[in-house]
């Protein structure tokens, strides 16, 4: 099972990623990403998209031409885990490529 994070571990994971914000009313984090075009945008979630079914490990997303609004939360958990911690990593990695 994976575990929630919580307390320093928390603190620390979430200082660690830049422009990601706790969701609000809810155990996640969110960040918006914008792209010149609906081509860009695309590209980057299929590259998410592929790390993500590699992690088994899915987002909630929003896309609207070249925007792109993430969520990341583990349901098996009930909350932020470890795993949202790295995907929202590659996530950011991806946006550079």
């Amino acid at each position: 099972m994976v575990e929630k994070l919580t307390g320093e571990a928390r603190k620390a994971a979430l200082s660690a990623l830049a422009g990601w914000r706790e969701a609000e009313g809810r155990d996640a984090i969110a960040k918006s990403f914008r792209f010149p075009d609906f081509t860009i945008a695309w590209d980057f979630m299929n590259r998410i998209a592929q790390q993500a079914e590699e992690m088994d490990h899915h987002p909630e997303w929003f896309n609207v031409y070249g925007n792109v609004d993430i969520t990341l939360t583990t349901h098996e958990c009930g909350g932020l885990s470890p795993r949202d911690i790295t995907l929202a990593r590659f996530i950011d990695k991806a946006q550079m490529a």
